[in-house]
């Protein structure tokens, strides 16, 4: 359905809003204060905050999934087939997030925001929701990713999963801080690109690394 241009407005205004403060800092008086129109309006064309949040988050994640089926799609064509690595898996995601942050100027820090909203205690809903709406989409992905990474159980790998998303999660929320360390320690600048291509070794080799229970020793 074509959205009005009070609909576009609305929706443009909370997007730059929830990548400047995060979901649940920004207030509904806030959005219709930038969007220069009232509450009715974000109820009638949205439902509720919540229901705003949805279509933000459906804006920005649907093409990444696109964009990744697409790339397994290619990768699982390829005569030369063979076992998709991890480290493989873990490029098409980079690319993906940076096309994605390339084709729409708020993309990274929306999604970002977005990722650290539904890893709050207080967000099961939403988590539910977004799990629900997405599961299969990224299923794929993630079966791949499991075959390339060590032998372990499903509550292992759901740790070593929950371990690199917040590396990129982190990363990519703090990147202009981390550039600002990076310039005052080496004299240079982080293009985000090479940062996220430097994750990739670590992640892999987190995916990779031996699952086993060691208790920490007692001093």
């Amino acid at each position: 359905m074509r959205q009005s241009v009070t609909a576009k407005k609305i929706l443009l205004s909370a997007e730059v809003l929830f990548a400047e403060q995060g979901f649940a800092e920004t207030t509904m008086r806030e959005i219709t204060s930038a969007a220069n129109v009232n509450l009715a309006a974000v109820n009638y064309h949205f439902g509720s905050k919540k229901g705003l949040i949805a279509v933000v988050a459906e804006k920005y994640i649907a093409p990444l999934m696109a964009d990744l089926q697409r790339l397994l799609s290619e990768r699982q064509a390829d005569e030369k087939g063979g076992t998709i690595t991890s480290e493989e898996l873990l490029e098409m995601l980079m690319r993906t997030l940076l096309q994605l942050g390339k084709a729409r100027q708020y993309a990274l820090p929306v999604f970002m925001r977005l990722l650290e909203l539904i890893y709050m205690k207080n967000q099961e809903e939403l988590r539910d929701a977004m799990v629900t709406r997405y599961r299969g989409s990224f299923a794929e992905f993630i079966e791949l990713l499991r075959k390339d990474s060590a032998v372990m159980g499903d509550d292992e790998f759901f740790w070593r999963l929950h371990f690199l998303m917040g590396s990129v999660i982190f990363t990519l929320s703090n990147f202009q801080t981390l550039v600002a360390i990076e310039m005052r320690e080496f004299e240079r600048s982080a293009e985000i690109e090479l940062t996220l291509h430097r994750m990739i070794p670590v992640l892999v080799a987190g995916l990779q690394a031996r699952a086993e229970h060691t208790p920490f020793s007692r001093l």
